[in-house]
Parts: structure tokens; C-alpha cells; sequence
């Protein structure tokens, strides 16, 4: 190990930090240094100097900057205080005012003395566990006990004993046992699966090498300065590249490490997993089996690990173990997926027709669903006169569904992640005559305006735009403009707020995507961490806490710029409130969206709950519990239709449910454009 002399301290301090990551060697199985690893030192220094010089928001790579680094890399480590000791931190504490410096000259081994440290304490939770499941250790089947599990550990603080960390372990280890109980299995069983996940934890932690320390490292560093910007080593950049590029055959989702498990971040619209109709963002996979092999437990395995077992060719399955977001206990599910490429035909905009009864009454509304903002740039360059785009498609559709002489459009961007900025500007330009639609402004301040300059209205007709919590991107700069310019109502929830862009740059080892640009509305408004605010609200099934822009550490701010010159081409601001009393008084008679509500009320009750019994008896009855409410409110909810009350919830996959029951926002957002189009025509003789 080398002295670590960049702290602004004497040389005393500089041989303790040599004593220090001695003491780790000699403790520690596979100990990682960069020393005399030219390339990474390299690229280390590489990375910030494109965040000094490149990144949207200026950082000074400071002291102040080195504590903050110090504290985010801990708790990208060890985020519920589960391995680490107060001892460990307090040791820890001498590099609090030297990682900058380090950075500077591209000196990894303060950052890799305490992933070394981590690894060690990892590995010794790891042997403990085994320890107590081969000694058949009678505490751990032992469920009768009135006991619980805090599950919020982010106020915690350290441990300061290892017997401390063992009582935390040991209430782990029997809620990992009660749920494998709970899934019929028996304890011989339970002992032998258990064993073997901690085997296999502990044998990937033998295999980490010096390019996942340090890419872990660099992405606490990039992150400090946005959640957006991100470090790929070689790997990964393969990786990311196939998936930009579309060309990826598997399952079509985004995943992250979340702890142990492996969350679904986002799915891919039109992909095989999203046409599963099973699987939602927040997800937790635990387990992935090939066709009809055994299910493979993949708790506790890296990510790039669980990516390449879900990966495979096209037409072949793969099984999915998931552990859904918003369950009420913690029993698994099985989807099985079979495995595509992600096609534009299947992400391509598509239509359908609401019929509406209003008393005597029937609207009929057109609704556009568009999964993302989709373009065949190379059809496009070949001179393709038939490219596929998400405005030739929307186009086709508003005349397909104005030759079936429809009162309004709906277009749905729920769901929709972004994609091509230009198909956003050339969809705004379907609905305006002329005008801006976006600015972009760069990390110098030079703003650039994006604009429609084809002064025909494709469709001129009544409009509305439903979003959620998974719209982002160009799905928000296409609602903010229909917004600002008054064209259309804005109908369901905030928006995710990602209003950034990022670059790709190549490195000596992998590549930085970076943020560089900020996106802002004609307004001035930003569409960056506040999103889009729709004009009537829905209530949402999404844990905001967990998705979305201003659910991430150190996302860019919400702010504003001068705004363009526009004209505004509609009145929906006078008519808002009367929308939003018509709604209200609506939804108070509507089976479904009141359906909706019990389900997001008793979602909100369990988000609360940070306790989770590890009592068997108890957890029994909060399962009976949790599918008697499932009954009651789904027959409270048949009663107000008119419909048979059920015995049992295996009756309702036997029912083929309407889009109204399946769906019922969209109908509501139906009923609220024809409320619109009745009173616009009033305020259209007003004006």
C-alpha cells in the first residue's frame, strides 16, 4: 500500500493512512489497489475533468465537496447500515477532507481502502449466516415469537458491536426463512436454499475485481453531480450501447441494483415484459429460470450477473421470480416471458374509439396511444419515402379517426419515457399553426429554440393529453407546449421530470454519459425535477417517493428562463375549475375510479407500515386480512355496477373486464374532453 499524503495535514497522518490500509490487507481475503495501474489513474482523471470543464452544473472539487463524496460513497456501500461498524466509520473519518485531492491526481486507493473494508465486512455477515444455517441454529425456524423487522433503516445509526449487527442479521435470516416457510417449503429446504444464496453471495464477492470497484467509485463521483450523469466501464458500455441501439434480444426492461435485489426501473413499451401486463416499475426480481430449469435465486448477485441470465435469444422463455412493489407480503410471483426483440411496430402509436353514454347521449372519442417518440433515422437517411416515425403515425391515425367523425382526441402519453426530441417538436407541430416549442439551453448559458415552421393545422380539432409519473422527456416537452399554448387539457399526473440532456463521451477505459443541457418550455418553465403539472389531476398508483425526478439524490433544480414570444390558441384556463367540478361530481358515481381510490388508500396504509412481523401466525392472518379486503372491496364495487357478488377472487379470471373497469382514467379523460368540448363552444361565443 502506498502513503496516502493528499490530505492537508502533517506527514503523522499520512503513515496512519499507510497503517490503516495495512490492517485491511491483512484482514481482508481479495484485496483491490489501482497502484500502478496507469489506465484507470488515467481515466480517473479523465472523468473529472469533463465534469469540471463539460457538466451542466458547476461543481468545485473542493473539501466541501470531499466530505459530501465521503458520505454518498457510504451510503452507496452500505445504505441501511447493515455490514459497516462505528469503528470502521470513525477510521473512515481521516479521508473525509482528502478524496478531492485524490481525485485530482487520479489516486484510487483511499476510495478502494474502504470498498476493501466493505468487502471484508460483507464477507464475515455472509460467513455468519451460513454459520448458523449449517449448525441448524434453532432461533432461526423459530416463528412463534411476538418479534419484527424494522425495514426503514435510513435514520439508523451505525453499529457499534458486532453482536449488534448479529441481533439485525438474525431477524433478516428468519424473514428470509418465514417467507420461503410461508411458499410451502419445508425446513430442510429452507435451510439448503438459504445456504446456498449465501454460498453464491459469497462467491461473487470473491470475484469482484478492481473495474467494478472503480466503476462504482466513478459513479458516486459523476452522481454527486446529477443522477442522469453516469460512468460505464468497458462492460457496461457494450451493454448500454446494445440497448441504445434497440438491437438487444431479452425482455425489454431497465433494471438497477436496489440492495440486494434487482429492481425493474422501467419497462420498455411494446417489449415482451410490458406485453406481459404482469410486471411494474419498482418491482423486485429474485429469481430467473431458462424455459423449465429450476428457478436460479439471484438475491445478492451483481447486476451485469442477473442482465446476462435474462438475456437470450429470440423465441426462448425465461421465468421471472418478482417480488411485486406494492405487495402485501412478501410471496413471490412467477411471469413467464418470451423473449423478443423490441420492434417499432410494436412501439408504434396505435388508436381506438371511446363510446361514452352521457344521459341520451353518446360521445365518441378518439384516443392515440403513443408508447414513445419513436424515429427510423436510417430508413430516414436511405431515403425511405415510407420511414416509420411517431408523426407520420399520429398523423395517419387524426385522419383515420376524423373520417369516423369523432368529437375529440385523446392522446396518451402514460408511460411514455421519451425518445426523439424531433418526433416531440413534429408532433406539437400537428396541433399549432406556427411557433417555439422547446428551448434547450447548454451548460454556458447559450439557449437554442426549437421551433414548428410548417404553418398548417393537421388537426384542429378538441384535445387532450393524458401523463402519469412515468412520462418523461419528450412525452413532457409535448405536454408542456400543448400546455403553454392552450391547445388541449392536461389530464392525469405529475410528470417524471427528467427535463436533461445527456452525451455519451469515450474514455481511455469505457465511456462518461454526461449531462450538458437543460430542456424549458416557451413559458421559461424548466420540465426538469417538477415535470409537467397536469390542468385536472388524477391520483396515482405510484409511489412518487421512488419514481421520479425529485425522487433522486442531487437531481438539477427546477427553474426558469426568459420565455419566448407565443400566442396562446385556446381558453382551457377559464375553464378549469368548471372542469374539475364536473369531474368531481362524476367520479363521486363511478364504480371503477372509485375502486381506484380504495386501491390507492390501502396502498398508501402499507407504505407507511416500516415493520414486518416475523411472527407465523401473525403474518397468516395479515394474509387472510389483506385478501378479505380484496374481496369486499372488489363486491363493493360490483354492488355499484349492478353486477353478482363473488365468493372467492379466482372468480374474477374467469371475466373478460371492459376497458372501462380496466382503465377507468381514460374514460374519465373521455367524459372530461366532452365536458370541454360542451363548454368551449359557450366560451368560443364569449369571445
Amino acid at each position: 500500500m502506498a502513503i496516502f499524503n493528499f490530505c492537508k495535514r502533517d506527514t503523522k497522518l499520512s503513515l496512519l493512512f499507510f497503517i490503516f490500509a495495512a490492517t485491511i490487507a491483512n484482514n481482508c481475503a481479495a484485496t483491490l489497489s489501482a497502484i500502478g495501474n496507469d489506465s484507470l489513474k488515467q481515466t480517473s482523471i479523465e472523468i473529472v475533468n469533463q465534469l469540471r470543464l463539460h457538466h451542466y452544473r458547476y461543481i468545485s472539487i473542493d473539501n466541501d465537496f470531499s466530505s459530501k463524496l465521503l458520505d454518498k460513497y457510504l451510503d452507496r456501500l452500505d445504505s441501511t447500515k447493515s455490514y459497516l461498524l462505528q469503528s470502521d466509520i470513525n477510521q473512515f473519518e481521516d479521508f473525509r477532507y482528502g478524496l478531492d485531492n485524490a481525485l485530482n491526481k487520479g489516486d484510487l486507493e483511499p476510495a478502494l481502502t474502504i470498498f476493501n473494508r466493505y468487502q471484508q465486512r460483507v464477507a464475515e455477515r455472509l460467513r455468519w449466516l451460513i454459520e448458523r444455517l449449517e449448525t441448524n441454529s434453532p432461533e432461526v425456524l423459530d416463528f412463534s415469537a411476538q418479534d419484527s423487522l424494522e425495514t426503514d433503516r435510513k435514520k439508523t445509526s451505525w453499529a457499534h458491536s458486532q453482536m449488534e449487527l448479529d441481533t439485525l442479521w438474525l431477524k433478516r435470516l428468519k424473514l428470509s426463512a418465514l417467507n420461503l416457510k410461508l411458499a410451502n417449503k419445508e425446513p430442510k429446504e429452507i435451510s439448503e436454499l438459504l445456504t446456498k444464496r449465501y454460498q453464491n453471495q459469497l462467491h461473487r464477492l470473491d470475484q469482484t475485481n478492481l473495474e467494478d470497484a472503480f466503476q462504482l467509485y466513478m459513479n458516486v463521483v459523476t452522481q454527486s453531480y446529477d443522477p442522469h450523469t453516469e460512468y460505464f466501464a468497458p462492460r457496461r458500455s457494450e451493454s448500454f450501447n446494445i440497448n441504445m441501439s434497440l438491437s438487444l434480444e431479452g425482455i425489454g426492461a431497465v433494471l438497477q441494483s436496489d440492495e440486494e435485489f434487482t429492481k425493474i426501473v422501467r419497462l420498455v413499451p411494446g417489449g415482451p415484459a410490458d406485453l406481459t401486463k404482469q410486471l411494474k416499475a419498482a418491482d423486485r426480481i429474485v429469481g430467473v429460470a431458462q424455459g423449465q430449469d429450476e428457478m436460479v435465486d439471484v438475491i445478492g448477485w451483481r447486476l451485469d450477473e442477473v442482465v446476462d441470465l435474462i438475456r437470450g435469444p429470440k423465441g426462448t422463455t425465461v421465468r421471472l421470480e418478482i417480488i411485486p412493489k406494492d405487495a402485501e407480503n412478501e410471496q413471490p410471483k412467477e411471469v413467464v416471458i418470451v423473449r423478443n426483440k423490441v420492434l417499432l411496430e410494436e412501439q408504434a402509436a396505435k388508436k381506438q374509439i371511446l363510446n361514452l353514454k352521457s344521459g341520451d347521449l353518446t360521445h365518441k372519442i378518439g384516443v392515440i396511444d403513443i408508447p414513445t417518440f419513436y424515429a427510423d433515422f436510417d430508413a430516414y437517411q436511405a431515403g425511405d419515402p415510407n420511414y416509420k416515425s411517431t408523426t407520420r403515425d399520429v398523423k395517419r391515425l387524426l385522419k383515420e379517426l376524423q373520417d369516423e367523425k369523432v368529437e375529440g382526441v385523446i392522446i396518451d402519453l402514460r408511460n411514455n419515457g421519451g425518445g426523439a426530441l424531433s418526433e416531440a417538436n413534429a408532433l406539437v407541430g400537428l396541433f399549432i399553426k406556427t411557433g417555439e416549442t422547446v428551448q434547450v439551453r447548454s451548460a454556458r448559458g447559450q439557449v437554442k429554440v426549437l421551433e414548428d415552421s410548417d404553418p398548417e393545422i393537421f388537426y384542429n380539432g378538441p384535445l387532450a393529453v393524458m401523463v402519469n409519473r412515468l412520462s418523461a422527456s419528450a412525452s413532457e416537452i409535448f405536454a408542456g407546449a400543448i400546455q403553454d399554448y392552450q391547445r388541449g387539457i392536461i389530464i392525469g399526473g405529475q410528470t417524471f421530470g427528467k427535463g436533461t440532456v445527456q452525451t455519451l463521451v469515450p474514455l481511455k477505459e469505457g465511456q462518461l454519459k454526461i449531462t450538458q443541457a437543460k430542456f424549458y418550455r416557451i413559458s421559461g418553465e424548466s420540465t426538469q425535477h417538477q415535470g409537467v403539472v397536469p390542468d385536472i389531476s388524477f391520483p396515482s398508483m405510484i409511489d412518487q417517493t421512488e419514481i421520479g425526478e425529485d425522487a433522486l439524490e442531487d437531481a438539477l433544480p427546477w427553474d426558469t428562463i426568459r420565455p419566448v414570444l407565443y400566442k396562446k390558441t385556446g381558453y382551457i384556463n377559464e375553464l378549469t375549475l368548471e372542469l374539475k367540478q364536473l369531474h368531481t361530481a362524476r367520479v363521486k358515481q363511478n364504480p371503477d375510479y372509485l375502486y381506484r381510490l380504495m386501491q390507492i388508500e390501502r396502498l398508501e396504509e402499507n407504505r407507511a407500515k416500516s415493520q414486518v412481523s416475523l411472527n407465523e401466525a401473525q403474518r397468516l392472518e395479515e394474509e387472510k386480512e389483506a385478501k378479505a379486503w380484496r374481496l369486499a372491496s372488489e363486491n363493493k364495487r360490483r354492488q355499484l355496477k349492478g353486477l353478482a357478488p363473488i365468493e372467492n377472487l379466482e372468480e374474477l379470471k374467469e371475466e373478460d373486464a371492459p376497458v372501462e373497469e380496466e382503465d377507468p382514467y381514460l374514460a374519465e379523460s373521455g367524459y372530461i374532453l366532452a365536458d370541454y368540448i360542451k363548454l368551449s363552444s359557450r366560451q368560443l361565443a364569449h369571445h
